[in-house]
């Protein structure tokens, strides 16, 4: 494609060239990766138009990424890639509406700190800071509270260019659909250049954590959910048990949370692994684990107070594959009961699924963004996991057809960060605004220079023609491991 390119254009492109040539993009978990035809990191808002305009004139697609933290091929693509790290600044600070606004490219954990210096805080946070601003709101990313939203509902202003390079300022006053439709796009309208997100003064949070039984917590969900303002909790397959995490604002002096190395560390993360490596070749050992791992660790109080930001992120741990559904949250139990019963009827099975714990549990207040998972209700998002340790593959595809069984007939809807298997027919259904999106991405995108095999496997209609050349995630080069079954 270089040589069809005006010397112009080539010398452009060449400017903005990001690492060595024959780039390989991988995802965190090492699970998706691709090589595009061009990795660029543009600097600037006039840099990405003219970008959009030459993926016009030469057929190309191009896709954003940001930290490539979403365990699916939504930021794949063979063709121009853009790596967003520059666009880093921060635009303008309102203390007395205490709002922020930054370039797209700003990752959530220097968001953090640029707020921590101007006396603010982001109301809620997922289980990590490493996203972009940007890839955190495309997906809806959530923490957890009844009474707070995911991370797309915190804006209140953006940028965006569209497919046609044209770009377009949306608020809730100022082209109110397309902000709606634009705080979680999957990347499908456009590329979001600058957001404004709404904080609030920087807090602390005091969390306890304490052991309790699965079976106590479901029948009380009710009062559970609202007996502290962000409450999660996991569950251990195989057991009972679950470890329920409560936080509250304080003005309490910080009293931080300190690990042991040899429980935490070196038991927990180091040897466990190596268990999961082991249970590759002895499944039935996985039963065994989390029941000793939740005695050991987790059947305990712990107790912290400290920034709110670190009290909301946790530690991930190594490599995984994951999967994550919401579900009205009144339907949460029905969901973790069927679960269980799946789970415990396989450990019966000589050669029945195995399965890693924890299955992690939040809440999430509703939301008025299209694509929103929580869109019109407050949802409960129940994650499943498999760990890859040492990046060895693990068998997974048993368990997550089961799991999206169950949610899907309890009203769920898949995290768009994570590779799933809801479709255009079965999305349309489950989102009433799902057909004005559609709409919209068709005026706002009409050569489809923002497609890939993430949008067009679950987002276009099935006859919709694509009109770029070179549109996919990468049929040529996009891989994704493939598990024994």
């Amino acid at each position: 494609m270089a040589h069809l390119l005006s010397e112009s254009e080539r010398s452009f492109i060449e400017s903005l060239q990001c690492g060595a040539r024959g780039f390989e993009f991988k995802n965190w978990a090492n699970t998706f990766h691709c090589k595009p035809l061009y990795y660029l990191a543009p600097e600037t808002e006039c840099e990405i138009i003219e970008l959009v305009r030459i993926a016009t004139r030469h057929s190309l697609a191009l896709k954003p990424v940001g930290s490539g933290h979403s365990p699916s091929d939504l930021a794949c693509t063979d063709s121009i890639m853009l790596n967003m790290d520059k666009m880093n600044r921060i635009l303008a600070h309102d203390p007395y509406a205490c709002t922020l606004t930054v370039e797209a490219g700003v990752l959530v954990h220097q968001l953090n700190s640029m707020l921590e210096q101007r006396g603010m805080a982001l109301s809620s946070l997922g289980s990590i800071s490493d996203q972009s601003i940007a890839g955190a709101i495309a997906t809806a990313t959530h923490g957890t509270g009844m009474a707070f939203g995911d991370m797309s509902s915190t804006i209140t202003h953006l940028v965006i260019i569209d497919g046609t390079g044209r770009r377009r300022e949306c608020s809730a006053t100022v082209d109110p659909d397309l902000f709606d439709a634009a705080r979680c796009s999957i990347g499908a309208l456009g590329i979001i250049t600058q957001v404004t997100i709404q904080c609030e003064p920087a807090f602390k949070l005091h969390a306890v954590q304490t052991p309790d039984t699965l079976d106590h917590v479901l029948d009380t969900l009710d009062e559970v959910v609202f007996s502290a303002e962000h409450v999660r909790f996991w569950w251990f397959p195989y057991t009972d048990n679950v470890a329920v995490w409560r936080a509250n604002r304080t003005t309490q002096p910080i009293q931080p949370h300190h690990e042991s190395f040899l429980r935490d560390r070196l038991y927990g993360y180091y040897y466990y692994q190596l268990q999961l490596l082991k249970a590759r070749l002895t499944p039935d050992d996985i039963p065994r684990i989390a029941r000793e791992h939740f005695a050991r660790r987790f059947g305990r109080r712990i107790e912290t107070i400290d920034d709110s930001y670190t009290v909301f992120n946790f530690d991930c741990m190594f490599p995984q594959y994951v999967n994550e559904w919401a579900v009205p949250w009144e339907n949460a139990a029905d969901v973790l009961r069927q679960l269980r019963i799946w789970i415990n009827a396989e450990e019966r099975k000589p050669d029945g699924v195995r399965v890693h714990f924890p299955v992690e549990v939040r809440f999430v207040r509703e939301s008025n963004v299209w694509l929103s998972p929580a869109y019109g209700r407050a949802v409960c998002y129940i994650g499943v996991i498999m760990y890859r340790p040492y990046n060895r593959a693990i068998p997974y595809k048993k368990y997550w057809r089961v799991y999206e069984d169950i949610v899907r007939t309890q009203g769920g809807r898949p995290h768009w960060a994570k590779a799933h298997k809801m479709y255009y027919y079965d999305l349309k259904k489950a989102y009433p605004k799902f057909d004005d999106f559609i709409k919209l991405r068709g005026e706002c995108d009409p050569n489809g220079i923002f497609v890939n095999d993430y949008i067009r496997r679950h987002i276009l209609p099935p006859n919709e023609p694509i009109l770029t050349a070179s549109s996919g995630a990468g049929s040529r080069s996009l891989t994704c491991e493939k598990p024994r079954l």
